[in-house]
């Protein structure tokens, strides 16, 4: 893996070997490590990438995040970087951006940064697909130039998990809008988010390409390294996980607990990781609420405040006895997926959004309506009775599903195929060859 800081010669100047076809990629998290979903998936698609593209066709453009980042995870970058260095890949780091990529200030400043790197490897090859990964990076349209090709990859939308933030929404509907009028394409990850990207945002169904988000080999198999469960799981526990924010629906699973404790009900121990990446010494206010919660509901649980992709793990346990994914609001929902591969559940998930595809009552688990926590209880319930027999059932559903539907490799080789076939073309030098 190279690290590219220099600037590149001029068009003129670039060898004939070197004007090969390249697929840029820009990402704010996912090669340091990963703050939320968003990073696991963003590290899938670069990986899928890297398998897919003749060796040398990949470039990565990512903010650099210090060691004592939050965010940075070791053994996660040694991975990543040993992955893409076998791809031979370009790695391009820019300035960490001091705003927050939450923010239109700090969404412009990141795509500032993104799309003069990107621009500067235009011009060394003879074309290039310019793919911008989550909503960050939705600015990228202006960058492009006559010899790029646009596909923008937004994960989530202000408009579904942020509705009062209407400086940030109309900042995504402008560029989704500025990247169709220079011809980009936008993926969908989800059947509900293509229906939000068209009613929503205006987006053409003709500039929509699908891109169901997914899983790749490795997430498959159980992970090398798992993370000792806390003394009170061990006897059995439920799993909840997710962003430190109300529309992860956490409050409601508290609640949900709270009923069935007030029906008898025998209720495992709860793992609860609701985390913010950052370096907060303190409890954010949301994770004092939830904290509160617990206390005021009298229940068993632990809660989990800082993120670490260890807890995932905890999906391997054979003391688990249910994964719950509460969500008010939720554009794809990768977590089902995970606890599918890992034959872990029953999973019980209420049908925001993306989750209706994934969790199917009696197929692959049970489900409840969003913000209802007495529905939730009753799916709760419903999982923490049933027998093996049907447990295995839901299992096997679960893993032909994914297999399926959610080949992540699978779904991004065929877009890169109908928007960037040139790019999978051999080198006619015989550098970039594929192997």
């Amino acid at each position: 893996m190279r690290i590219d800081h220099a600037t590149p010669p001029s068009p003129t100047d670039a060898p004939a070997a070197g004007r090969q076809p390249r697929v840029v990629v820009a990402v704010h998290e996912g090669v340091y490590g990963a703050a939320s979903g968003t990073g696991f998936s963003n590290r899938a698609f670069l990986t899928a990438l890297a398998r897919i593209l003749p060796m040398g066709r990949l470039s990565v453009i990512t903010p650099h995040v210090p060691e004592t980042a939050g965010t940075h995870d070791r053994r996660w970058t040694r991975e990543v970087q040993q992955m893409l260095k076998k791809a031979q890949a370009q790695v391009i780091t820019i300035p960490a951006v001091p705003a927050p990529p939450g923010s239109v200030h700090g969404a412009m400043q990141l795509c500032d940064l993104a799309g003069e790197a990107a621009l500067r490897v235009a011009h060394r090859t003879s074309r290039c697909l310019l793919v911008g990964l989550d909503a960050p990076l939705l600015g990228l349209a202006p960058y492009t130039s006559p010899t790029m090709d646009l596909l923008l990859v937004p994960r989530s939308a202000a408009a579904l998990t942020r509705p009062g933030d209407r400086p940030r929404i109309r900042w995504e509907r402008e560029a989704l809008r500025a990247a169709i009028a220079r011809g980009g394409r936008i993926g969908a990850i989800s059947a509900h988010m293509r229906e939000h990207l068209v009613a929503s945002c205006g987006v053409p169904r003709a500039s929509i390409v699908n891109i169901p988000n997914g899983l790749i080999r490795e997430e498959l198999t159980r992970p090398t390294v798992v993370r000792p469960l806390p003394l009170q799981a061990r006897g059995g526990f439920l799993l909840a996980m997710g962003r430190a924010v109300p529309t992860k629906g956490f409050e409601d699973l508290l609640e949900a607990l709270h009923v069935l404790k007030e029906r008898g009900v025998r209720i495992p121990h709860l793992l609860l990781a609701a985390v913010t990446s950052e370096g907060h010494e303190r409890l954010t206010s949301h994770q004092k609420d939830l904290a509160a919660g617990i206390r005021a509901y009298g229940l068993d649980a632990t809660l989990i405040t800082r993120f670490t992709p260890s807890v995932r793990s905890w999906l391997h346990s054979p003391a688990l006895r249910a994964v719950v994914i509460p969500s008010r609001e939720e554009p794809f929902g990768r977590i089902p997926l995970e606890a599918f591969a890992a034959g872990a559940g029953p999973v019980v998930a209420t049908s925001a959004g993306g989750l209706a595809q994934t969790v199917i009552e009696g197929v692959t688990g049970f489900t409840s309506a969003p913000r209802d926590p007495k529905s939730l209880a009753s799916a709760l319930h419903r999982a923490l009775t049933v027998l093996p027999r049907e447990r295995e059932r839901l299992q096997i559903g679960g893993t032909a599903l994914v297999r399926s539907r959610h080949d992540y490799e699978a779904s991004i080789g065929s877009v890169i195929g109908r928007i960037a076939p040139w790019v999978l073309a051999p080198s006619s030098s015989g550098e970039g060859g594929t192997r």
